[in-house]
């Protein structure tokens, strides 16, 4: 497939560097030489210098030819705008980051597919919406819903109270009948397993389960350690994805959120409504001491300094304080969440690279999720048409030894499928993957 993406920055690099390895036929424009020529030394991309919104620069990208332009300059105006000009140039489908989210409501959305940008991505957005679901759902580190929360992966981490350390994954998966559960991923020292019924786990392992919504409750026993509901929350940083992630959560918390400036703090207040706003250091925990963070249920940091979010947190790990969640820059971080302390590392490339994915998938793609620090993706395949998916039981379908099905959405219905379930048309199919089994997916849901 052949893609285009307008700005090397921080998310266009990383889609960049994502989708080469993936054999895509990638262009990447850019004005800054610098960042250009690194690209051509780490990537196997080609690089195309200058305006992103010229007209001749698009020319010499072949923008014309693309299956898929995405702009993801720092600039709203200026992805909007390339993303129209690819379109009427030829592009098959247009993505555009922007930084406004009130251009996320559905009748601006089809303002703009009128116009010729096909999807509006905003990374801030995509970030406050997996806070949000880690808030709701705090005794996980991780929280994946699809088709509305009918299947949901979690991931938590096994400590020395769990009551299933030493049991196999078959004994996990049948633990209850009723409730049915199916072990999916495992974390263990830095590997990833997709494991088998045979396996034992262990304590320190981070293990992922597929649930149905009913059960995810269920699943909260398995963790070990003693459940808190979230009433209070702490947020520390001046970014637009702070002041996003405020608006979501005050409806249902008691949010505190902590600025360095004061001008800032005064368009906090005038933009937020139950929040608490106070002006004091957020890198400073004496600080944030003195502003209760000793009596929070949750602590979020999301400022610039990610060395700093990642401290904070620790700190208030020691505290007490029952959920914590880092933003950072660094994607090898994302990589030793579980091993320093922290419940939950964010990064807002991979968050929005995920989105972006589906878009590049083969076959009949719903939905794409990264597993934190875990080589895996999780994808929403859909059975669309009449093929041998159909006419053969799960077990004799031959799908890769390095994927599993998590679980099926059949119209209302969820299930946990056995070897023995039959696939029908209109399923949509959460199957978590290695990257080396997922071309091969890909082929079987074509």
């Amino acid at each position: 497939m052949k893609i285009v993406i307008s700005g090397a920055g921080a998310i266009g690099f990383h889609l960049a560097e994502l989708l080469s390895k993936e054999n895509q036929d990638i262009t990447l424009i850019d004005r800054d030489l610098d960042v250009l020529r690194q690209a051509d030394r780490h990537l196997d991309v080609l690089t195309v210098h200058g305006d992103v919104s010229s007209l001749e620069v698009l020319r010499q990208a072949n923008v014309g030819d693309a299956k898929l332009f995405i702009a993801v300059t720092t600039s709203e105006a200026t992805n909007i705008l390339t993303s129209v000009l690819a379109k009427k140039m030829g592009a098959k489908r247009t993505i555009a980051r922007i930084s406004d989210v009130d251009k996320l409501h559905d009748e601006n959305r089809q303002f703009f597919e009128k116009i010729g940008v096909d999807v509006l991505i905003s990374p801030q957005q995509l970030a406050a919406q997996e806070i949000k679901r880690l808030i709701e759902r705090a005794t996980f580190t991780d929280l994946f819903e699809f088709e509305n929360g009918k299947i949901s992966i979690v991931g938590f981490t096994l400590d020395t109270s769990s009551p299933i350390i030493n049991k196999t994954i078959e004994q996990v998966d049948n633990l209850d009948e009723e409730w049915k559960f199916r072990g999916v991923a495992l974390l263990r020292e830095h590997k990833t397993l997709i494991p088998k019924g045979s396996t034992l786990l262990q304590k320190g392992d981070h293990l992922y389960l597929s649930a149905k919504r009913e059960s995810i409750e269920r699943v909260k026993k398995f963790v070990g350690r003693q459940l808190k509901d979230i009433r209070r929350v702490m947020i520390v940083g001046g970014s637009s994805l702070t002041l996003i992630t405020a608006k979501e959560l005050e409806k249902e918390y008691s949010v505190t959120v902590v600025l360095e400036d004061e001008d800032q703090a005064k368009y906090f207040v005038s933009q937020l409504h139950r929040s608490l706003v106070v002006v004091a250091d957020p890198c400073d925990v004496d600080a944030l001491k003195e502003e209760g963070l000793e009596q929070m249920d949750a602590f979020i940091a999301l400022t610039p300094n990610f060395e700093s979010n990642i401290v904070t947190s620790l700190m208030a790990e020691e505290m007490g304080v029952y959920k914590t969640i880092a933003l950072v820059e660094n994607v090898n971080y994302t990589h030793i969440s579980q091993n320093i302390g922290i419940d939950t590392i964010i990064n807002k490339k991979l968050i929005a690279a995920n989105s972006i994915f589906r878009f590049v998938r083969k076959g009949k793609v719903e939905a794409i999720a990264g597993l934190h620090g875990v080589s895996a993706e999780i994808i929403e395949f859909v059975v669309h048409k009449t093929n041998r998916l159909l006419n053969h039981p799960i077990k004799n379908l031959h799908f890769p030894d390095k994927s599993i099905i998590a679980g099926v959405v059949r119209g209302d219905q969820s299930f946990v499928p056995e070897g023995d379930s039959f696939l029908e048309l209109g399923d949509k199919v959460i199957v978590l993957a290695l990257p080396e089994a997922i071309h091969k997916l890909e082929k079987i849901f074509k």
